[in-house]
């Protein structure tokens, strides 16, 4: 079945032609190393700044602060590994959240195992971390707090402000994986004061392989690639000028465009949610209804496997989600989800939709006609459903 209706925006976007067309010069024409001496190097290397400039004015940094790296995995590793080396001999103890993505989660894990220590703080029913948790959880070996600004899978947007201010009222770090929220919402470093925060080209409409990593120009941290002196000595190796000439153009897209995006896709993702609630009984809405990104919805449809769902709604040509597109191929249920408090079985039946600026009122109306006939013949087929007695 040919793919007509694609929902999962949050996994990755498609590349803006916009920016396709931006890029197209430095595959074959411009291509030159922006390290090399001659001219044309040196235009490729104006290209490279010229995007840097471009991405540091989206989230309000100077261009200085804002280094390249292959995406949003390499940039939360950069700042959880570079901060926990550099400071290892002032401390070893690292906070988090139960709810990062696995490129924060596994690399505490890492660290775990090469003799730091991490704090995992749990989250409310919405996904909020407590700030009276993360104030008690601080020890004076404390050098880093590392949470994400919004969940790539409920959407709960934390108060990273208060969180951070926490934070160096003890004198510590903060870091902050913003990969699915800059470019959607306005993202001011200075107005949240962090020190490290992490994005990602693909998210924006940008072509993947990309990334970025705003740092605070004072401070330090070590780097984990090695080689030449690349994005001023902190990650080795020759720019992906035309990646980086896509994310700068996507991150300029963005800042024209967030705001009407945002009333679009607001009034879709409600009307979505309105009609699922209304048309299937025993859904929950996980995460914050109000504190969440405007393009996400996540659902748990009980006595069913989402898993199931999204395999007849992709038989129908829909494109869906259940829980993260980097752990969606695990078969355990979503960790962000248990985190919240779901049972195992309501985790398992989730759906996560996630709309785009690609996404019209008909899609919607699509997806709200297609659903509740595949939950209802799947309810039919569990043995946990009783039809339209409902539960039992």
């Amino acid at each position: 079945m040919e793919l007509k209706y694609y929902f999962d925006y949050n996994a990755t976007t498609p590349t803006d032609p916009r920016v396709v067309d931006e890029m197209r010069a430095y595959f074959s024409d411009n291509f030159h190393n922006p390290s090399s001496f001659y001219r044309r190097a040196g235009e490729a290397d104006y290209a490279v700044e010229t995007a840097r400039e471009k991405i540091a004015k989206l989230v309000n940094a100077e261009s200085r602060e804002i280094f390249f790296t292959a995406g949003g995995t390499e940039s939360d590793n950069l700042a959880v590994q570079g901060t926990a080396y550099q400071l290892k001999e002032k401390g070893n103890h690292i906070i988090t959240s139960q709810i990062e993505h696995p490129a924060i989660l596994k690399t505490c894990k890492h660290l775990e195992k090469n003799g730091f220590e991490v704090t995992y703080l749990p989250v409310d029913k919405n996904g909020f971390v407590n700030p009276e948790h993360l104030i008690e959880s601080i020890k004076d070996t404390t050098i880093l707090i590392s949470i994400m600004h919004a969940n790539n899978e409920i959407g709960t947007i934390q108060p990273i402000k208060e969180l951070a201010a926490i934070a160096h009222g003890k004198g510590v770090l903060f870091h902050t994986d913003a990969v699915q929220s800059t470019g959607k919402i306005p993202v001011d470093v200075k107005e949240l004061d962090v020190d490290l925060m992490s994005f990602s080209s693909h998210k924006i409409y940008g072509p993947k392989g990309v990334g970025g990593l705003y740092k605070k120009a004072k401070v330090k941290i070590t780097p984990i690639i090695f080689g030449g002196g690349h994005e001023k000595g902190l990650r080795a190796g020759t720019e992906n000028i035309h990646g980086i000439v896509g994310m700068g153009k996507a991150a300029e897209l963005a800042l024209l465009e967030m705001a009407q995006e945002e009333k679009t896709l607001r009034a879709l993702r409600d009307r979505l949610q309105k009609e699922i609630l209304a048309k299937i009984p025993e859904v929950i809405v996980n995460g914050d209804t109000d504190k969440r990104l405007y393009n996400t919805l996540n659902v748990s449809i009980k006595y069913i496997e989402g898993e199931s769902i999204l395999a007849m709604l992709d038989q129908q040509g829909f494109a869906l989600s259940s829980g993260s597109a980097c752990s969606s191929k695990s078969l355990d249920p979503s960790h962000v989800l248990l985190a919240i408090g779901l049972k195992h079985e309501d985790a398992h039946g989730s759906l996560r939709i996630s709309l785009g600026k690609y996404n019209t009122a008909e899609d919607v109306e699509k997806l709200i006609e297609a659903l509740p006939p595949v939950v209802e013949r799947l309810r039919s087929m569990s043995p946990f459903w009783k039809g339209s007695d409902g539960p039992g």
